[in-house]
């Protein structure tokens, strides 16, 4: 049975205000557990105990890949402290996709990445935006990153929404991909002056059913919402997500 978390991205100001309360206040919305995009200066130990006192789990962590190449022994012993076993790159800066070679350099990079996570007890994975999907020669980003990496060394995170603005479908890539996809990024997609933003799921015009069937279909673990556009709160919208995805998983 998949699990349900929050990418806390999606709550950015409320975790800068009060970061220990806000995971509080998370594990009080119905969440499962918690992706993490910073820690705020919390210590490890005091993330650690408002987990546990929130009963969240760690849903994984976005880490910007300039700590992964320059401090990954710090990365590690930090995320061994809080319990928190998945480690995802979440974005690549232009230098390291400007053509087809970049995309191959990063790939290795990711598989020396991923053997040293994995020996250490950890896994590693990519979140994708659109830019992934843009052609380069024959193929796409996308596919030169996740096709010359190896599966037991880098997972993926599909972001359904992005693959969805690029004009992909999220559920064939999971099926292409198999059980390589160990969590799904979910927000619903609307049109909003001629723009497609993110929206509440249930709201926009992605199949949610379908996504969450594709995703239980091939043993995807976690369900994270991650919302980006917002006509109000952040939590009321956080709030709205949890309670739909739970009438769905």
């Amino acid at each position: 049975m998949g699990k349900i978390g929050l990418q806390l991205y999606t709550v950015r100001d409320s975790a800068e205000a009060n970061f220990q309360k806000l995971l509080t206040d998370v594990g009080e919305l119905g969440y499962e557990g918690v992706q993490f995009a910073g820690f705020y200066d919390a210590s490890a130990e005091d993330v650690q105990k408002t987990l546990h006192k929130a009963t969240l789990r760690p849903a994984g962590a976005h880490v910007p890949i300039d700590q992964l190449q320059n401090n990954l022994q710090e990365v590690m012993r930090y995320h061994e402290a809080i319990e928190n076993q998945l480690i995802i790159c979440p974005y690549l800066p232009d230098s390291m996709r400007e053509n087809k070679a970049g995309y191959l350099q990063t790939a290795e990079l990711f598989n020396q990445i991923g053997k040293e996570l994995k020996e250490a007890g950890f896994q590693f994975g990519y979140h994708n935006h659109a830019f992934e999907f843009d052609r380069i020669e024959e193929t796409t980003g996308f596919e030169l990153l996740f096709e010359n990496t190896d599966p037991e060394l880098v997972k993926m995170e599909l972001d359904c929404f992005w693959a969805t603005y690029a004009g992909h479908d999220p559920n064939k890539i999971i099926r292409d991909y198999k059980t390589r996809c160990i969590s799904l990024h979910l927000k619903d997609i609307k049109v909003e002056n001629g723009e497609k933003i993110s929206t509440e799921i249930g709201t926009g015009t992605l199949d949610m059913n379908k996504l969450i069937q594709s995703g239980l279909d091939h043993n995807v673990e976690w369900f994270i919402v991650e919302q980006e556009h917002f006509t109000g709160d952040p939590l009321v919208s956080a709030k709205k997500n949890v309670e739909a995805l739970k009438k769905m998983i």
